[in-house]
């Protein structure tokens, strides 16, 4: 099928290149100057492991085409994805406009996360134009560091469609996706956007509240490693996002929650659970900050702490919202030296610090270790499991590991001769 995606976003990078790999031919649209650049370089906008590659090799065979926001593909397509950021509504509904105006479109999937009511109006403004058109909403459920493979292997798949002929094509389109079992829910589109900013208010809510009860667990001499593992076992409760750290960060569950709290707003008197969610969440962020404080007993100017992980999460290059953030402004404000490494992220972290303040990046994770007074580990990439401990206690000036991530053994840790401080351990 001949099928256009558009957006800038990793979702529009995920569908146009799992869709060409399935043998279709993809035309994918952007509209920012630096994502042509990108494209035109044959760069994807994202980097993710595998992602890469992939994204590499359908451009080699010629299904996917990149192309620019203008362009009007020869032939008309039998799908137009629009994966945009959040917030663009304004730009879904001159692009449907344009799209409904011409001589045809097909099916019009709208995988951009918005809040409730935003397909129905896109549709609105289609059917206006053409009575025929057809849109439906599939919104975005994809995991950024594992988003291709979140995308091709779902466990779920909201599909929100009031029309058979929209259904069809959707099933036909994630067929190879959906082969195990059918993992498609069909719904209708209000329904598919709020179920999907449902599930992001539940995930934010368990780490929060795994957050809380970690705080709780330090004042009360207990592990809450432990405490995790027995809630976990509780089949009502289930193991998923019960790791308590150093708060949540990235661009979709945070603006998803952000959105679900702005609806309840405009229909309750009195705040609700998720903006306690969102308020302990930016305060779990500045918890590295204040075990370090505390360790020090506030002498903390012209100190240096090095940073191991500072995108969102492993597996991305992005910083938006990280947890690492938060910091660096906390330790910048009290005239502590910030060095950072992470396999990915730097990139984005030096440009998020120009005019900010003074930020040294580092290739090696042990250069930026070297004569610092605390390690602050904050994003558990792989390759930060299994230090050197002795290499890190010969380079570091105080051996003070602060484990946002409770990813190391605390006994192990002391074992080796250094100061292990964690999230409710």
């Amino acid at each position: 099928m001949q099928i256009t995606v558009y957006g800038d976003t990793l979702c529009a990078q995920v569908t146009a290149t799992a869709l060409a790999q399935t043998g279709h031919q993809v035309h994918w649209c952007v509209v920012e100057p630096l994502s042509r650049e990108r494209l035109a370089d044959g760069r994807p906008l994202f980097r993710e492991q595998g992602l890469d590659r992939l994204f590499a090799d359908q451009l080699e065979s010629g299904r996917l085409m990149p192309g620019f926001w203008e362009d009007v593909p020869q032939e008309i397509p039998d799908a137009v994805f629009l994966a945009l950021q959040p917030g663009e509504q304004g730009v879904a509904e001159a692009l449907v406009r344009r799209l409904a105006s011409s001589t045809g479109c097909g099916v019009i999937v709208n995988q951009t996360v918005g809040p409730v009511g935003s397909a129905e109006l896109l549709r609105n403004i289609v059917k206006e134009i053409d009575a025929r058109a057809v849109l439906v909403a599939l919104p975005d459920l994809i995991q950024e560091g594992n988003a291709f493979q979140t995308f091709t292997r779902p466990d779920s798949i909201l599909l929100g469609c009031e029309e058979g002929e929209g259904e069809a094509l959707v099933r036909e389109l994630l067929r190879p996706f959906n082969r195990r079992k059918d993992v498609i829910q069909v719904m209708s589109l209000r329904e598919a956007e709020f179920a999907k900013l449902a599930i992001s208010g539940i995930l934010a809510t368990r780490i929060s509240y795994m957050n809380d009860m970690a705080s709780l667990s330090e004042s009360l001499g207990v592990d809450i490693d432990v405490v995790r593992v027995a809630m976990g076992a509780d089949p009502r409760i289930g193991e998923a996002y019960l790791y308590p750290g150093c708060g949540f960060g990235g661009p979709g569950l945070s603006s998803n929650v952000l959105a679900l709290v702005d609806a309840l707003n405009e229909r309750a008197a009195e705040p609700g659970l998720l903006e306690r969610v969102l308020q302990t969440n930016e305060r779990q962020k500045e918890v590295l900050f204040r075990k370090f404080w505390q360790f020090h007993q506030g002498n903390v100017a012209g100190k240096k702490v090095a940073l191991w992980g500072v995108a969102f999460k492993p597996g991305t290059h992005r910083v938006d919202n990280a947890p690492a953030l938060k910091v660096i402004e906390a330790l910048w404000a009290q005239g502590v030296k910030v060095t950072a490494h992470d396999p990915k992220a730097l990139a984005d972290l030096g440009q998020w610090a120009q005019g900010r303040g003074a930020l040294t990046l580092c290739d090696d994770p042990y250069e930026a270790a070297e004569g610092a007074d605390a390690l602050m580990l904050i994003t558990e990439w792989k390759p930060y499991w299994s230090p050197d401990w002795q290499r890190l206690k010969r380079v570091m000036r105080e051996p003070l590991i602060l484990d946002g991530r409770n990813i190391y053994e605390p006994a192990f840790v002391r074992e080796q001769g250094l100061v292990y401080r964690g999230i409710g351990r």
